[in-house]
């Protein structure tokens, strides 16, 4: 942890078990939801899962009290829980549950408390692909997540929300189907606000279940998210599991795990030449808002925000996201970058200061006995005193719906300062001082008390409220923001004299707080599309999608006019404002740049084009993709829009690309062809296009057998003995060119097997050694194997890049092989590596030492 701090620990079982998540109330106490009945384990306490109490009662900075508010049958592992007074909202899939706790005693009478089901339809019961918490943000707004198990709820607005995608959870015993639909069925499917969702997302809707909206969409499992004061909402999200991540949420975004209608899932799209965390989350798709921060196989679980005073003023704005595959709290000090942010990664708080991983998904759940592993913090919260507090489900394995630890036990630990003395202000919420220190407090939910009560007073509010705006901490600056719309007219007057403000996040705050209240948005955002900071005007970007064309036009293009030809976040935020209007606004584009050769393109103009895909654009992009003279990222970009164009005259261009270009700009031209001749293309009669061509003929296509040897039982030492040699440099680089057969390292070797430029440096010696001497016995995902029996007997061994037909497989050497699907005759995974074994490639154990010390130099 940070020099300075230390870690303590604030209880642990039996006085809680198998922590899921956890929230804090007024009064200090910590309010847990447990998993005791985890999926295999569905019926290990046949009175179901609860919900305890745990308080420091004589203030020694140790729980010492510890009992069950609630447990009941309905509850199996719930995923979230959010304490607010006394409404004790609980996630747990189909349902979000609020227990209202009438008589305040923090135990459950069901004949004097109230027990409501509020939404419901979030598939996934008892799986952790499911329901998550609930924050409230400065707004006042209620957000939660659902992973990509897919939902069809409704609101108490009535309105529908419609959420699928490909993924079909595997269910078992303990998790059986919940609704006669199916994920695969609600794919593509348009919600009640005219939208088309996929995958995991993200609600933010008023606390009565109306106003309900979708943020952002297309995650595989946002476990958590965390809203800062300014509105800017952040995630974790794990993967598959070679790239977790943590990322802004820009408004209305997707996030790229499927596609576009949640009918094909990533690797199903990875095209030539993009390495995984590229193609997990499209990064080179328009429509795809940017990842954040990818850092590899991981499980990332709750997360927070920290905004208060208590470690002192450099520590606030502090992003914490709990890392349980990596035993380790992440530490990122989100910096503006354009109109997104810069995240830079550091531990907070670690067990495992190496990183050596065990019991994850990426290990195929090969656990270990070393306690450090065991380490796996499924929450983290910033309490009302300031402190950190840390939530730890004990256990060996961390995902793969697995828990090894038969004693369910579990700890909460706290993150403080040395010499840290816990206090928890206390306030009268009935006067109008004891709001304001709630609104004022380090922890989120405890906040929105504050907020409630301040907002019921009305306009004799705005004067204290807006005394907060001269606070030290900029924080509590903008919470003053949010809460001055909500207070009526002389409210909203001293927000919108802050659009002037010299500080672009107050400006920024006061836009959206206007936006909250549908207060004059356009003419605010006419004025604030000028603005100098690009994270004023990517809300007013945002804020465009589902204002008319006739309304939005002249703002969009004013918008387009300050577009840098180089910001993601803004690129995407525009391509948001602009759904629904793309066609409109890019003739009005291609208007005002009429002709202009499409070779001398601005970078900015040809972003913009590129976001919008339309359609009168495909013969400028297509000379685009064709000139040589162009870098080859440029030509790419230009295929990438033809790909997304549908009708036949980009299909058409994409087929003189593949018939006369060379390199990625062939492969992928051919790539998109093949993959989508019979979806976005169907009935245009590109296979007879594609054999007139010479491109692609069923009939005569040859298909070369290509099999990976198996190889001898190793001879060599252990890994560890061969990490203990002396490496040299100089001898390894000479030994690398074998490594560029299946690896891409800098600008040199293939995109077969994962991209080793960076790998060495990021595992410890033993473990590159060991992927070198015994590639089987750690396979990255994503890189499985796959043997292709044809029907003639022959086998065609290697990675499976395609479902369509033909059928698309890279082997060793990165060579590609069209396979017609009437000549498979049936496809299994591959228990082993396709990678060749040190022996396999001559290397002896000295030889693996030396190649290793280059790889982990460079």
């Amino acid at each position: 942890m940070p020099e300075g701090f230390e870690i303590t620990v604030w209880a642990q079982a039996p006085m809680l078990r198998n922590p899921t998540n956890m929230d804090v109330d007024y009064k200090g106490r910590i309010w847990v939801a447990e998993g005791v009945n985890y999926r295999s384990h569905d019926d290990r306490d046949k009175a179901g899962d609860r919900i305890v109490v745990l308080e420091d009662t004589d203030g020694d900075g140790t729980a010492d009290s510890s009992h069950v508010f609630i447990q009941e049958p309905a509850l199996g592992a719930p995923l979230g829980l959010a304490v607010l007074d006394n409404k004790i909202i609980v996630s747990n899939a189909p349902d979000l549950i609020v227990y209202t706790d009438v008589d305040r005693n923090a135990r459950w009478d069901a004949a004097v408390d109230k027990r409501e089901v509020l939404l419901t339809g979030f598939n996934g019961k008892n799986h952790d692909h499911s329901l998550h918490s609930v924050t409230v943000g400065p707004d006042g707004r209620w957000y939660f997540s659902q992973g990509n198990n897919s939902a069809h709820f409704t609101d108490r607005a009535g309105r529908t929300f419609r959420v699928g995608s490909s993924y079909e959870p595997t269910w078992g015993k303990a998790a059986p189907p919940i609704y006669s639909w199916k994920p695969t069925q609600l794919a593509g499917a348009k919600s009640d606000d005219g939208h088309v969702y996929v995958g995991g997302f993200t609600v933010r809707m008023k606390p009565d279940a109306t106003g309900t909206e979708i943020i952002g969409h297309n995650y595989r499992n946002s476990y958590e998210q965390t809203v800062t004061s300014f509105g800017d909402v952040f995630q974790n999200d794990n993967d598959d599991p070679p790239a977790s991540r943590t990322s802004h949420v820009l408004e209305y975004g997707n996030a790229g795990f499927f596609s576009r209608d949640g009918k094909r899932i990533w690797w199903a799209d990875r095209r030539p030449g993009q390495d995984i965390p590229t193609s997990e989350w499209r990064q080179e798709d328009p429509g795809a808002m940017p990842a954040g921060d990818i850092y590899g196989a991981g499980a990332p679980t709750g997360i927070a925000y920290y905004e208060a005073d208590a470690f002192g003023p450099e520590w606030r704005g502090l992003l914490l996201s709990a890392e349980a595959a990596r035993n380790t709290i992440f530490g990122y000090r989100p910096k503006a970058d354009g109109a997104g942010f810069k995240l830079e990664r550091f531990n907070f708080v670690t067990s495992n200061p190496a990183q050596v991983l065990a019991g994850t998904d990426a290990l195929r759940g090969r656990v270990s006995q070393e306690l450090h592993t065991f380490f796996r913090p499924s929450d983290v919260m910033v309490g009302p005193d300031g402190a950190v507090y840390i939530a730890d489900w004990f256990d060996p394995r961390v995902g793969g719906h697995q828990d090894f630890d038969n004693l369910t036990a579990g700890a909460i630990y706290r993150v403080a300062p040395k010499g840290f003395k816990s206090v928890v202000p206390k306030f009268d919420l009935a006067t109008t001082e004891g709001q304001l220190t709630a609104l004022k407090s380090p922890a989120v939910n405890v906040r929105s008390l504050g907020f409630v009560v301040l907002k019921a007073q009305g306009a004799a509010a705005v004067a204290p409220v807006a005394g907060l705006l001269a606070d030290a901490n900029p924080f509590i600056r903008a919470r003053a923001v949010w809460l001055l719309a909500e207070l009526g007219s002389e409210g909203l007057a001293r927000v919108e004299a802050l659009l002037g403000d010299a500080d672009a996040q107050i400006r920024a705050t006061a836009f959206q707080a206007l936006r909250r209240q549908n207060h004059r948005v356009l003419v605010h955002a006419a004025k604030l599309a000028v603005d100098p900071s690009a994270a004023v005007r990517r809300q007013v970007a945002v804020a465009m999608r589902d204002v008319p064309l006739a309304e939005a036009k002249d703002i969009l293009l004013t918008l387009a006019r300050g577009y840098d030809g180089v910001d993601r976040t803004y690129l995407e935020a525009w391509g948001i404002g602009c759904a629904g209007k793309e066609a409109e606004i890019a003739a009005a584009l291609i208007a005002t740049h009429a002709g202009a050769d499409p070779l001398k393109w601005t970078p900015a103009y040809a972003g913009l084009l590129w976001r919008l895909t339309p359609h009168a654009a495909a013969p400028q992009f297509a000379a685009r993709a064709a000139a040589t003279t162009l870098s080859e990222k440029d030509r790419l970009a230009a295929v990438t829009a033809l790909g997304f164009m549908p009708g036949k005259a980009p299909a058409l261009a994409l087929a003189d690309l593949a018939q006369k270009s060379d390199g990625l700009v062939q492969r992928q031209a051919l790539w998109w062809l093949l993959n989508y001749k019979d979806t976005r293309w169907a009935g245009l009669g590109l296979d007879a296009e594609l054999k007139a061509r010479g491109l692609y003929d069923a009939t005569t296509v040859v298909v070369n057998e290509s099999v990976v040897p198996v190889p001898e039982p190793s001879k060599l030492p252990p890994a560890a003995e061969i990490a203990a040699l002396k490496g040299d440099a100089k001898r390894g680089a000479a030994l690398v060119s074998s490594c560029y057969l299946c690896h891409r390292i800098g600008d040199q070797g293939v995109e077969y097997g994962p991209n080793l430029t960076a790998f060495a440096k990021m595992q410890t010696t033993e473990v590159v050694v060991g992927a070198i001497v015994n590639p089987s016995a750690d396979i990255a995902h994503g890189y499985e194997g796959t043997t292709v029996e044809l029907k003639d007997g022959r086998l065609v061994q290697g990675m499976q890049v395609s479902e369509s037909d033909p059928l698309v497989v890279m082997s060793m050497g990165g060579v590609t092989q069209l396979i017609p699907a009437d000549r498979v005759a049936k496809k299994t995974r591959m228990n082993r590596s396709l990678m060749l074994s040190a022996e396999q490639l001559g290397l002896d154990a000295q030889a693996v030492a030396d190649l290793v010390a280059y790889l982990k130099g460079l």
